[in-house]
C-alpha cells in the first residue's frame, strides 16, 4: 500500500511528463551541426547569416576601431536597417580567447559602441539599435589558433523584435 507521500509524487510524475516531453521539441528547428553552439541560441544572428542580410563585423587584435572594409560592410547594415526600420537589433560585442573577463567585457563593449555610433552616423534611428558585450564568453571557434582568434573578434547583429 502506497503512503500520501507517495501517492503524491506519483499523481505529480504523472502529471509532469508532458511537460518535460514538451521541452523536448523546441519550435526552431537545430539542424546544422557546424553551428557553433555559441550562437545555437541566437536564430536570428548575423553569425548564422540570416539576420535580414546583417553582416557580422570582424575587429584586428586589441581594437575598437572601424577599417575602410569594416565602414563598407557597415554601410550595407545600415542600409538593411533604414529600409527594414520596424526591426530592433542588439549588437553583440564580442572578444578572442585572450585577456582577462573584465578587459574583455570592456573591448567587447568598445566594439559594439563602435558599430553602433557608426550606423547612427549613417541614419539608423538609435531607438533600433541596443549594445552588450559577452567579452570572451561566447567564442565562435574555441580553437587556440590565430585564425580561431580571428573570427572571435567580432560585433554581430541579433534581431531582438520585428514587426514583419
Amino acid at each position: 500500500m502506497m503512503s500520501k507521500t507517495q501517492s503524491l509524487i506519483t499523481v505529480f510524475a504523472i502529471l509532469a511528463l508532458p511537460l518535460v516531453g514538451a521541452c523536448s521539441h523546441s519550435k526552431v528547428k537545430q539542424e546544422a551541426a557546424d553551428v557553433p553552439a555559441a550562437a545555437m541560441s541566437d536564430m536570428t544572428s548575423s553569425d548564422l547569416g540570416n539576420a535580414y542580410g546583417l553582416k557580422t563585423i570582424r575587429f584586428g587584435f586589441d581594437s575598437s576601431s572601424l577599417d575602410k572594409e569594416t565602414k563598407t560592410e557597415l554601410k550595407e547594415n545600415a542600409d538593411v536597417l533604414k529600409k527594414n526600420s520596424v526591426l530592433r537589433v542588439q549588437i553583440e560585442g564580442h572578444c578572442d580567447r585572450m585577456g582577462g573577463i573584465q578587459y574583455n567585457l570592456a573591448l567587447g563593449q568598445r566594439r559594439a559602441d563602435s558599430v553602433k555610433h557608426f550606423l547612427i552616423d549613417q541614419g539608423v534611428k538609435d531607438a533600433q539599435l541596443s549594445t552588450v558585450s559577452f567579452g570572451k564568453e561566447k567564442l565562435l571557434d574555441t580553437a587556440a589558433t590565430e585564425e580561431a582568434d580571428a573570427k572571435n573578434r567580432r560585433a554581430n547583429f541579433v534581431v531582438t523584435k520585428s514587426m514583419m
